[in-house]
């Protein structure tokens, strides 16, 4: 018998909860900051860190910033993905299952696996949509899947996509978007975004002996090398680097930052919020902000830069400032990630 290969694909962002009101944006907070890979502290410590300062304190402005960007169809994350998935299932054709997840809260990943295995297909590609790899985010993803196949009967053959930062066809689909958004606007300064990570995120992902080569230095992330592979920190510059590079921008008219930082342990650096006064103070008037960490428009990107920190720079004394809308749902996106996973 010579049945023809089907294959399931899950594309995984890392979640929102069903509506934007208290009830449902506590019941996603406890999940996705219960898991050990975000807040990588003791059982202990995580319980009273969770439930006695940051739900208490956090859900209600969360909920707030939530209601700032919710659409009638429900989460911008949750519709961008929505239509990634269906462009990128006709691209790919009958032989391929493409379902689009979430790691915390709806649509779960054990429910899309589930779908998936009742549609008979022989292997399941994990594309998690974080163009930079972290533990908190990708690793948490794998872990998740690993555990729902492996409790299976039958287990599925499983395929990952752990990064795509230095992919051409990914970097070039930010390109397309971003130019004629930069140039429209009149920019004089780009500043790129990425969502920060605890400082000891990143030395815990040091493949060095001695643990030695991560934020131990000025210019550890000047380059990709065998003790920052997995540096997501690293992996963010290069990123920069390589959008620079397309975009013909100088080296006084760009800066790199970090966004989205949760509680008083550091943060790798700079800080977004903390750079904008001084960018002021250099002259910058009109400033474009890309957010290449997130394909998505999001809560971090439509409240926390095109809102606050709009509202922050026009405070300092800025002329505008515009969020580069995100990968979305566009065209040559949706074929870049057939393509990838064509080659997976």
């Amino acid at each position: 018998m010579n049945l023809k290969k089907r294959t399931g694909v899950l594309l995984v962002n890392v979640g929102t909860p069903d509506s934007p009101e208290v009830p449902d944006v506590r019941k996603y907070l406890r999940e996705f900051l219960s898991d050990p890979r975000v807040i990588d502290i003791s059982a202990v410590g995580r319980f009273l860190l969770l439930n006695f300062i940051i739900l208490p304190f956090r859900t209600k402005k969360s909920s707030h910033a939530y209601k700032m960007i919710w659409k009638k169809e429900g989460s911008p994350l949750l519709i961008h993905g929505k239509i990634l998935a269906e462009n990128v299932g006709k691209i790919l054709g009958d032989q391929y299952e493409v379902e689009f997840c979430m790691r915390y809260q709806n649509p779960s990943i054990e429910f899309a696996i589930q779908k998936l295995i009742q549609k008979n297909i022989d292997e399941i590609i994990v594309f998690p949509l974080f163009p930079q790899y972290s533990s908190a985010a990708t690793g948490s993803v794998f872990e998740k899947v690993g555990k729902i196949c492996n409790s299976k009967w039958n287990i599925p053959k499983l395929k990952y996509i752990t990064y795509f930062y230095n992919d051409k066809r990914f970097l070039e689909s930010f390109y397309e978007i971003a130019k004629p958004q930069i140039n429209h606007f009149r920019a004089d300064f780009v500043l790129f975004s990425y969502h920060g990570l605890p400082e000891r995120h990143v030395k815990k992902s040091d493949t060095s002996s001695l643990q030695n080569h991560c934020l131990t230095k000025n210019n550890c992330c000047e380059s990709i090398q065998v003790e920052n592979k997995y540096c997501y920190r690293a992996q963010c510059y290069e990123t920069t680097r390589s959008l620079v590079k397309l975009l013909q921008l100088t080296d006084d008219n760009h800066m790199t930052s970090f966004q989205s930082r949760l509680g008083r342990d550091p943060w790798i650096k700079p800080y977004t919020d903390l750079i904008l006064p001084d960018l002021v103070s250099k002259g910058a008037k009109r400033i474009a902000v890309m957010c290449p960490a997130f394909v998505a428009d999001c809560l971090e990107t439509l409240e926390e830069i095109q809102m606050r920190a709009k509202e922050q720079w026009l405070s300092l004394g800025g002329e505008d400032l515009v969020l580069v809308t995100s990968l979305n749902s566009h065209a040559k996106w949706s074929e870049t990630v057939a393509d990838i996973i064509r080659e997976a």
